[in-house]
């Protein structure tokens, strides 16, 4: 059964005058664009957002939603909310500030009528909402027509998010409890200021998977450093596409330390571009924006393979440049498309890979077999990579 949602964004942030949670900065968004991307992840159709004003900050992030192709509404009073929300389908409720990991939008999408996503009693959930002697509300509903417009019909000065909740309470919906770890680790949380956000998004970024594309020493050498990295760019609030751009720029620099016959330089330069684009991956993964920005995503690869080509190229080794950028595009292609499902991710060469074998290689005055060992690798690891019946790796 299809559902829409409605997403509370009125509360004022504690430690920001004039600044309402919904706008506080989150994920590389506002709080309320996470919140309505989230929603619509899960299913919603139509997302209505009950503010008591519209802003500049709000419009910005209604228009990046359209864009984006997600159906945006504003609500501003009861009698708005009763005449849009439609009445053939369940309402998503997301409270004021919530931030709840995907999965229980999933879990909560997936069960139709009164459903309310719960967590225990204790210290640490002191802030949300209690529902009764034993749990507390953990931000998320859903709420069946029938309850939705008893409710709407009751039109009065009451607090619209807590009144449906009592209501759902009421009807005697089925309960879905979060683990007492996700609200330990921070993963759900009912944020009121800057602060609060910031710590939240961190604990976000620390536990996200690595994207399917990765391998080799992306994935066991340069993406741990990510991690560490990334969360600097969320405190900064340093937009996405300008860290991708950054990742771009730095590989064209090392294309022209390349042609300037400063292969260490190159090659430190090309790692460092590979470094940014694994940490602007993990911001956009975190932004719920999906597809890791196309092309674009692995443009500073490319460029990568294309310095090493042309690396090989200075070295008075054309053909074996050309060799292994062109296996390592297959590969790491190969690898993103999903074509290699049995390989072992530490037995792909990546570009990272081959850039420490080169790099190590040539800081030993042996650049011609450095280039000569990656190549064998590169073979060996695409033999392994097609003829490989491994079930995937997590």
């Amino acid at each position: 059964m299809s559902f829409s949602a409605i997403i509370c964004a009125s509360q004022a942030a504690s430690d920001s005058l004039g600044v309402l949670r919904a706008n506080l900065h989150f994920a590389g968004n506002s709080l309320l664009e996470y919140q309505v991307r989230q929603a619509a992840e899960a299913g919603a159709d139509q997302v209505m957002i009950l503010v008591g004003a519209v802003t500049q900050s709000l419009s910005r992030a209604i228009d990046s939603l359209t864009a984006d192709g997600i159906s945006v509404s504003i609500v501003r009073d009861m009698v708005s909310l009763l005449r849009e929300a439609p009445r053939d389908r369940d309402m998503l409720l997301v409270a004021d500030g919530a931030i709840v990991p995907q999965r229980f939008y999933g879990a909560v999408a997936a069960q139709p009528g009164n459903v309310l996503l719960v967590t225990e009693d204790s210290a640490t959930t002191a802030r949300f909402e209690r529902i009764d002697a034993g749990q507390r509300w953990a931000g998320l509903a859903r709420v069946s027509p029938d309850v939705l417009f008893g409710t709407l019909d009751m039109i009065g000065d009451w607090d619209l998010e807590l009144t449906l909740v009592r209501a759902v309470v009421q009807a005697g919906s089925q309960r879905i409890a979060v683990p007492a770890e996700d609200v330990m680790e921070a993963r759900l949380a009912l944020v009121g200021s800057q602060a609060e956000a910031d710590l939240v998004s961190r604990a976000l970024l620390a536990g996200k998977r690595a994207p399917a594309g990765e391998a080799g020493a992306e994935r066991m050498l340069i993406a741990p450093l990510a991690a560490r990295i990334a969360p600097e760019f969320l405190r900064s609030q340093v937009p996405a596409a300008q860290v991708r751009a950054g990742a771009i720029a730095v590989a064209l620099i090392g294309i022209v330390a390349t042609l300037l016959a400063w292969p260490m330089i190159a090659l430190l330069l090309f790692l460092a571009a590979i470094l940014l684009s694994l940490t602007v991956d993990r911001l956009v993964q975190l932004a719920r924006r999906g597809g890791l920005e196309g092309w674009m995503g692995v443009m500073p690869h490319l460029i990568v393979l294309a310095g090493i080509a042309l690396l090989g190229s200075e070295a008075d080794r054309t053909m074996e440049g050309l060799y292994l950028a062109g296996l390592l595009a297959i590969l790491m292609l190969g690898l993103r498309s999903g074509r290699f499902p049995g390989a072992r991710k530490w037995a792909i060469l990546t570009p990272g890979s081959a850039l420490l074998i080169l790099l190590v290689t040539t800081g030993g005055g042996y650049f011609h077999f450095g280039m000569t060992l990656a190549i064998a690798c590169a073979i060996l690891s695409l033999g392994l990579a097609v003829l490989g019946n491994e079930s995937p790796e997590s």
